[in-house]
């Protein structure tokens, strides 16, 4: 199967998706029992009146049976639009956007270094298998694994903002700040703390995913007769090792995408970072449908997208694979 067909393939059932999805975030909003009308009013709900009330439901079409504004919806988004945000009052399209670029710095940076350390710590503590170094390693990846996101962004938080004062409490930018006044090493300063986070959680995985394929491959039969031939442990490593673990490694941190997401949702409310985290809670508390069914399309067309890159990438690493190969 060639790559253009394979392509297709890929888009036909990511559109699939997109519909299943939407679907089916938009039948569990509307069985939310949040009222939606009160939940845009917020603390001024007692101020208003029944006419109020009813302009607003009518303004946002909250009195048509689900149905309807699900076709509504779907109908506008064939036409390139994904609505308006109740919260923000602004198009969805123009807030993910906003928020997006936010996020992508913060996942972005927190999916390279747990990938890059998770990935060097996995590879020693394989090849140190059964000493105080992979026992180390080994306890500090199980502790991690089982750390909830939000307690350990709750602890640095505590204890590099509050106490030690290294860095800043909350939000992406010094607040005050008009965004063309921000500087680089500002935004680095804000960013540290939340990708410190994300990033030491998403390392436990890779390392000990790592660490298991590394000792499978060090006790295979070949490794074995190279070893017979004089062959040294990290010349072993480095012919035989690093190229059959790097395609679980790559399988397992393109699928730590969909966790990132995940993991950055909590992040971004421990630190209040104005990413596209905070905006899917804001608009799942206040059931801003649109929006919320904009940041659900879009998470799932980036988390389809980087497992597509990771298939693709498979393919340059070992030709072997064929795209599109069933298992």
């Amino acid at each position: 199967m060639n790559i253009l067909r394979y392509l297709i393939n890929k888009l036909l059932r990511l559109l699939l998706l997109l519909l299943t999805m939407s679907a089916l975030s938009f039948t569990l909003v509307s069985l939310s029992p949040i009222d939606p009308v009160q939940a845009y009013v917020g603390a001024e709900m007692m101020r208003i009146g029944p006419e109020q009330r009813q302009r607003i439901a009518e303004r946002w079409g909250l009195n048509d049976p689900p149905l309807v504004r699900y076709t509504r919806w779907l109908t506008s988004l064939l036409k390139g639009d994904l609505g308006t945000s109740a919260i923000y009052n602004q198009p969805v399209s123009q807030v993910i956007r906003q928020r997006f670029f936010t996020s992508l710095g913060l996942m972005g940076s927190a999916w390279v270094l747990s990938g890059i350390f998770g990935f060097l710590l996995g590879v020693i503590s394989g090849a140190k298998a059964g000493s105080w170094i992979d026992q180390g390693i080994r306890f500090y990846a199980y502790l991690l694994a089982s750390t909830p996101t939000f307690w350990l962004a709750l602890l640095l938080l505590i204890v590099f903002a509050v106490s030690l004062k290294w860095a800043p409490i909350c939000c992406a930018t010094p607040p005050g700040l008009l965004p063309e006044q921000v500087t680089l090493a500002q935004r680095l300063h804000h960013l540290a703390l939340p990708a410190l986070t994300l990033s030491i959680i998403g390392v436990a995985n890779i390392t000990l995913h790592t660490r298991q394929k590394l000792i499978n491959v060090l006790n295979s039969d070949y490794v074995l007769f190279a070893k017979a031939q004089g062959e040294s442990l990290w010349g072993t490593l480095w012919h035989h090792g690093l190229r059959n673990i790097s395609l679980p490694a790559i399988t397992l941190q393109f699928a730590s995408i969909s966790e990132l997401f995940g993991g950055s949702v909590l992040a971004e409310q421990v630190f209040a970072y104005p990413g596209l985290g905070q905006a899917t809670v804001q608009a799942g508390l206040r059931s801003d449908v649109p929006l919320l069914l904009g940041i659900v399309l879009f998470s799932t067309i980036f988390v389809y997208t980087g497992n597509t890159i990771a298939d693709i990438v498979y393919h340059f690493i070992d030709p072997r694979i064929r795209l599109g190969a069933e298992a």
